[in-house]
């Protein structure tokens, strides 16, 4: 987790405004502001969780990312950062959508469900596997849209959303993914983090 809120971290330029959207219980709100000079908010869905972030001192507001974006005005985030949630949300587009609209560019992280191992797993033992970056069994789990770092790809390149940069987490390795090595990070890769526009 901490690698992914330093690949995060090094996204963002100094004195941006950021807006985490789905920020949790604020620790990458608190590991962005104690390595960048930003002015950062969070929103989030769960009341416990934006209490938390409060008595940690942290701008966080309430909120459902599904519907509450749009309240947002355009253009009013540097970045906008959406870690490891793209894919509990039930209309992806529209978040994608509002994320690019609200901010001039996005970073998105996801767990990439065409890592080898989730594959050899459903091969061999037939059930959905259960791993440290996805620990939910398929009854419990909030991920309603299963997502690969080449579905990703995929999804930019038909909505005409330039990619700017994507990286691929795999334990402590980082990597840049192209075209190129495409299929092979597909298959190695934990997790796929994009930084991304609107062209």
């Amino acid at each position: 987790m901490k690698k992914e809120f330093k690949v995060i971290t090094e996204l963002i330029e100094e004195n941006s405004r950021v807006l985490d959207v789905g920020c949790g219980d604020g620790d990458l709100m608190k590991f962005l502001l104690q390595n960048k000079t930003i002015d950062i908010r969070g929103l989030e869905i769960s009341k416990k969780n934006v209490q938390n972030c409060l008595s940690k001192g942290l701008a966080v507001i309430e909120g459902n990312a599904e519907n509450d974006l749009s309240q947002f005005p355009n253009n009013s985030f540097d970045y906008v950062v959406l870690s490891q949630t793209l894919q509990a949300f039930l209309n992806t587009e529209r978040v994608i959508n509002e994320l690019l609209r609200i901010g001039k560019r996005a970073i998105v992280t996801i767990p990439n469900f065409g890592h080898w191992k989730m594959r050899l797993h459903l091969l061999i033992k037939g059930t959905m596997p259960v791993t440290e970056v996805l620990p939910y069994d398929w009854h419990n789990t909030p991920n309603l849209h299963m997502c690969s770092i080449k579905d990703f790809f995929i999804f930019c390149e038909k909505r005409n959303i330039k990619i700017f940069r994507s990286l691929a987490l795999n334990k402590e390795k980082i990597s840049s993914i192209d075209l190129s090595n495409l299929g092979i990070k597909n298959l190695i890769s934990e997790l796929g983090i994009f930084l991304i526009e609107n062209k």
